[in-house]
């Protein structure tokens, strides 16, 4: 994972524990998102709804090992590709300094008048490639 990341650090909850014991698959996307909001502050400055101007065209989510309740859980995220109207967003779950969870998410530089794709200010493909590491 890139050194230029955001991390969100969770408690996780009692309500977000399966009866397995473990954290259930559904809420891990739900941090993932959650820990999103840094980058959706670039692309939609304060994130006012009125103006949002972002879609997820997919999501795609590794299980490496289980995630419980009762240990901290810190989200890292990054950029790892940027392009015209479009970037990834790489994620990753870390508990007691193993990963057990992972995720890319494309989201899409979207004008919801038009419904169609629309290119990124240059301005802010460089922040975001700022985010990658490279």
């Amino acid at each position: 994972m890139s050194d230029t990341q955001f991390s969100l650090n969770l408690t996780p909850r009692f309500c977000e524990t399966d009866a397995l014991g473990h954290i259930n698959n559904t809420v891990i996307p739900v941090w993932f998102e959650a820990a999103r909001d840094p980058v959706f502050d670039i692309v939609n400055p304060g994130q006012d709804l009125t103006k949002w101007n972002m879609i997820i065209a997919g999501f795609n989510i590794v299980f490496n090992a289980p995630t419980f309740y009762g240990t901290d859980v810190t989200v890292k995220t990054h950029i790892s590709r940027v392009g015209n109207s479009s970037f990834e967003i790489a994620q990753s779950c870390w508990q007691n300094g193993r990963q057990t969870a992972e995720a890319k998410t494309t989201m899409v530089h979207y004008n919801y008048q038009t419904e169609k794709s629309q290119p990124m200010s240059d301005e802010v493909k460089v922040q975001l490639a700022a985010l990658t590491g490279e």
